[in-house]
């Protein structure tokens, strides 16, 4: 599951972006400091770092500084100033994005989620073990025993994230952004066409794939990796 830090002191702030994130499928810790993160960042594995400009004990430049030094993962620093010089202190710390407050929560999560891609940790794995079942991202093929399935592209998009995250719950908006990406001018119907199609060509095959429908919330895929 992928799992997001964010640091801030303002408590409502910190519950916001909280909920929202919770909602689009991600796993949250919470610091109030930047001394309190880098102990959530040394005792947990975490993918992406939302941070505060100001806080106390540690701002938000410093602990960008911190986790640049540190770890190999994305930051979106937040603040509730605009200047230039503010941008360049920010960036120059080693952020990925900055956010000016106040913000709409959904263009956070877009942040993310492009930020996410970028440092995309899953890239480095060309294919996904489902128990007799193969996903193989380097020719887009879906290998059951010795039968081999090739489908639509975007379906196969669908598969390999489900399958990347097993056990993971995603809205449909959340899936809609990484696989058919920001501009999609479509609905969210999409999704559940493609899912739809996905069930109907693998319930005959094997039980390898099982995309469950989350009701109120979105999709998971429930096969556990090997």
């Amino acid at each position: 599951m992928t799992t997001i830090l964010i640091a801030d002191d303002d408590i409502n702030i910190l519950q916001l972006v909280a909920i929202n994130l919770s909602e689009a499928g991600y796993r949250v810790f919470q610091a109030k400091d930047g001394t309190e993160a880098l102990g959530v960042l040394h005792r947990e594995a975490c993918d992406l770092a939302v941070v505060d400009v100001m806080m106390p004990f540690m701002d938000g430049y410093a602990l960008t500084r911190e986790i640049r030094r540190k770890y190999d993962i994305p930051v979106i620093l937040l603040t509730a100033r605009n200047q230039i010089e503010d941008k360049e202190e920010g960036f120059t710390a080693g952020t990925d994005d900055y956010l000016v407050k106040p913000f709409e929560p959904k263009e956070l999560l877009f942040r993310i989620g492009a930020l996410l891609r970028r440092y995309d940790k899953q890239s480095d794995e060309s294919s996904i073990r489902l128990s007799e079942t193969t996903i193989n991202k380097n020719n887009y093929e879906v290998r059951i025993g010795d039968r081999t399935v090739l489908l639509p592209l975007k379906e196969f998009e669908l598969l390999y994230f489900l399958a990347s995250h097993p056990m993971q719950v995603f809205s449909r908006e959340h899936l809609i952004e990484r696989i058919w990406g920001l501009d999609y001018e479509g609905d969210e119907r999409t999704v559940d066409v493609h899912v739809k199609r996905l069930r109907e060509r693998f319930s005959a095959l094997t039980d390898d794939v099982q995309i469950k429908t989350v009701r109120g919330v979105g999709y998971l895929m429930e096969t556990k990796r090997v």
